[in-house]
């Protein structure tokens, strides 16, 4: 691989490799590039001639993305396969973030990790020479996950995970969806076969036909689709467990088949933050980053009565209507009063069709409603589940789809009689 680097103009056969190899890497990273495409940048390049770096950037650009949310995947990609003299270097220390002296001291920006994987793809993901500890040891990537793995990382907490296994859970999230039965809307829908007689409409038959009653129509309840809102904490105690629900949400929300009308998306902690929009960005890295940068009080305190009262009065009549379905993932920890915490969740338990609270404390063995926050929240929603693992957000479609389900509620509340 390191061959096709072009560090000086190549010539033209090495130029077809290098484009050939690039157009590969951005085909892994999800741009959807096939033959034709590959045979047009080869072409452009060539009529373009290489006047300058932003004009072979803009050449490719224009052969190869062909959405918005494919841009910043690309600019990564290109910056570190023709810009970046030590890309190797620089992939592999997001690769292998142990390897000291190749890191880089600065974040790693949206799609820089995913470009990074896409071009190490079928590469030997091994320690550059000359980048090995004193002791020679060789540090090798595998990338390979058996369903065995697979099966112990669905109920490992998201805490316990070391950054692989973060990364796979990520993946796996992506693919997960949260399907939901339409709700029959009071307003009513020409059909073949209604259960109700559409007098109207039989009639306007008839005139139009010499008053002849002979074929009579039939109207039944049309159906319509909820909202899904999803109130997240981003306080300290919840840093990494939001972090997971947030990929999660950003592929319900970008997932067409599960049936909502809209998906809204906000964290709390100190303070209310809409990241609605952001969900809308179709690169996952991207919308992530938007939406961490909006998100001003990460890690920090936790307020949830007054968060939760910023939502009902700003945007409950926004988002809330049409039956929403409402999750709010938090760990009940709050410091704030417990009877205005109450109040804010009996409003909201009013507003919503059904209120689902996920709780990563639910992962220990004998819990118990004894923080004031806890308690005070408790009684006012449909749903205490735990949402500490990729099988307990899983099981999120299991709640949904019996209107019955409690989850652990009933349990508590009877402990705290």
């Amino acid at each position: 691989m390191a061959e096709y680097l072009p560090l000086s103009l190549p010539d033209e056969p090495k130029l077809t490799h290098n484009i050939t190899w690039f157009a590969r890497a951005l085909r892994k990273a999800g741009l959807p590039i096939g033959t034709g495409r590959l045979l047009d940048a080869i072409r452009a390049v060539e009529a373009a001639g290489f006047t300058s770096k932003e004009d072979f950037y803009w050449t490719l650009h224009a052969c190869f993305v062909s959405r918005p949310e494919h841009r910043v995947v690309f600019a990564q990609v290109f910056r570190l396969y023709w810009r970046d003299p030590r890309f190797l270097e620089h992939m592999m220390s997001m690769m292998l973030p142990a390897v000291r002296g190749v890191q880089e001291d600065r974040a790693t920006q949206a799609g820089e990790k995913r470009a990074a994987e896409a071009l190490l793809d079928g590469f030997d993901q091994t320690v550059p020479e000359g980048q090995h500890e004193e002791q020679g040891t060789e540090i090798e990537l595998d990338a390979s996950m058996t369903m065995s793995s697979e099966e112990k990382l669905r109920t490992l907490d998201f805490e316990q995970m070391s950054t692989e296994e973060i990364a796979q859970a990520k993946r796996m999230l992506s693919r997960l969806t949260l399907p939901v039965d339409p709700i029959a809307s009071r307003r009513t829908q020409v059909a073949a076969r209604g259960r109700q007689l559409d007098w109207r409409a039989t009639l306007k038959h008839a005139m139009r036909h010499g008053g002849n009653v002979s074929n009579l129509k039939h109207k039944d309840r049309s159906e319509r689709w909820p909202n899904l809102v999803v109130i997240c904490d981003i306080s300290g105690s919840m840093s990494q467990y939001s972090r997971m629900v947030l990929h999660f949400l950003h592929a319900v929300a970008n997932h067409k088949g599960a049936g909502w009308a809209k998906v809204h998306g906000f964290t709390f902690g100190t303070q209310l933050t809409n990241i609605t929009r952001h969900l809308a960005t179709k690169d996952v890295d991207a919308a992530l980053t938007a939406a961490g940068a909006e998100a001003q009080d990460w890690a920090g305190g936790t307020r949830i009565g007054e968060c939760l009262h910023a939502f009902n009065r700003d945007w409950s009549r926004r988002v809330m209507g049409q039956g929403a379905v409402v999750l709010i993932i938090t760990d009940g920890l709050d410091r704030g009063a417990p009877d205005a915490l109450a109040k804010e969740m009996k409003r909201l338990r009013l507003s919503a069709r059904r209120l689902i609270w996920l709780n990563p404390l639910l992962r220990w063995e004998g819990f118990a409603a004894k923080a004031q926050g806890i308690r005070a929240m408790l009684p006012h929603v449909d749903s205490f589940r735990a949402g500490h693992s990729i099988a307990s957000i899983e099981a999120l479609a299991e709640a949904l789809a019996k209107p019955d389900d409690v989850g652990e509620k009933a349990r508590l509340l009877r402990a705290l009689e």
